[in-house]
């Protein structure tokens, strides 16, 4: 059964978008208020193709789990999970390797009700889901630690870094414990293939949300895995990212960036 650490705050306020909820909706979820609503709508009628984007990220991430389990990693550190959906960290993790640990981070408390409500874990593997911000690290380290064997390879994967004075000073934080063998996968927004649009999107939704997105170049975005050698093929669009079972749909580039690397 999956288990659940309730270490932030304890209510919501459904009045103010939240990056969980309006992902949730693009990802033609439910688990949205109005707020979220109206902010995601917003999004849409400047950059209508956030929605391929977002979907194509959420396959992203399946491929980039079945890897990482095919090449041995047993222990995953999801930080900025959002609310579950269809092909979670755990499951697609669990399928292949039922031993397999997560440990889920999100800074909505209304994504580890949900998730105490519809993830479970394998009974050979565990779950455990942490209301933190990444800025924490520290903090999420610490109780990461009660599920990961941080002695062990983990492999940390990262949704959309804040902050652009603090990213790489948070992604460094969150990866100071991993042991050799480790990998960090992120998958991030940019507004390279279509700046205009991205970045006029970008800022209707930051005057609306209290928790600021970010759009970031090819340069950027590789920064953040701080000279690590990156798998093959680099960093690329998240659709381009292959897998045993191939990308989503190479022929289109979608607005997010997507890399793995050795740690």
């Amino acid at each position: 059964m999956a288990a659940s650490e309730r270490t932030g705050r304890t209510d919501f306020d459904p009045s103010v978008p939240h990056p969980a909820r309006v992902y949730n909706y693009w990802l033609g979820g439910k688990d949205n208020f109005a707020a979220d609503r109206m902010a995601a709508e917003k999004v849409i009628k400047l950059l209508p193709e956030i929605v391929a984007g977002m979907r194509a990220n959420r396959e992203f991430l399946v491929r980039t789990v079945r890897y990482l389990a095919g090449q041995g990693i047993r222990q995953f550190l999801d930080v900025g999970t959002g609310l579950p959906a269809p092909n979670n960290t755990h499951e697609v993790a669990q399928a292949i390797a039922p031993e397999s640990r997560v440990v889920y981070v999100d800074n909505d408390p209304m994504v580890v009700v949900h998730a105490e409500a519809l993830l479970r874990s394998s009974l050979e593997g565990r779950c455990v889901y942490i209301d933190s911000d990444m800025r924490d690290a520290d903090f999420i380290l610490k109780e990461a630690s009660r599920t990961l064997d941080f002695s062990q390879p983990v492999a940390l994967i990262l949704h959309l870094v804040p902050d652009d004075a603090e990213a790489e000073r948070i992604v460094t934080a969150l990866a100071k414990r991993l042991a050799p063998g480790s990998y960090i996968a992120i998958s991030h927004m940019t507004a390279d293939f279509a700046p205009e649009a991205v970045l006029a999107a970008a800022k209707a939704y930051n005057d609306m949300a209290p928790v600021p997105v970010t759009a970031r170049n090819h340069a950027q975005v590789s920064g953040l895995f701080g000279g690590r050698q990156l798998v093959e093929p680099g960093l690329v669009a998240v659709n381009r990212w292959p897998s045993d079972s191939g990308a989503g749909d190479p022929e289109t580039i979608v607005g997010v960036y997507g890399g793995i690397a050795r740690a």
